[in-house]
């Protein structure tokens, strides 16, 4: 009889052997088709337009309220965004 590999004498004891993916391969097969079937989707409906007005404001105004911690300096952003949005709605 032949003396058995390190590797071959491993998987042998553990019942293992390399046949098709894994679970791990087939959960990075799933990420990869989930992330291509999303783009698709974005790129049937047309979803990247550009925001409005009122999304652009509501974001600028979201951003105002996590970034600023002080009452002065979220006055003042929450006062440009109003500015953006009069001179975006003027367009």
């Amino acid at each position: 009889m032949k003396p058995l590999k390190a590797t071959a004498l491993r998987d042998a004891f553990t019942g293992k052997s390399q046949r098709g993916l894994s679970s791990f391969g087939m959960l990075i097969i799933l990420a990869i088709a989930a992330a291509a079937g999303y783009y698709a989707y974005k790129g049937i409906t047309g979803s990247g337009d550009a925001p409005s007005c009122k999304e652009t404001f509501r974001a600028c105004m979201t951003t105002c309220r996590r970034t600023t911690t002080e009452a002065p300096a979220a006055q003042a952003c929450q006062q440009s965004c109003q500015r953006d949005a009069d001179a975006c709605g003027q367009r």
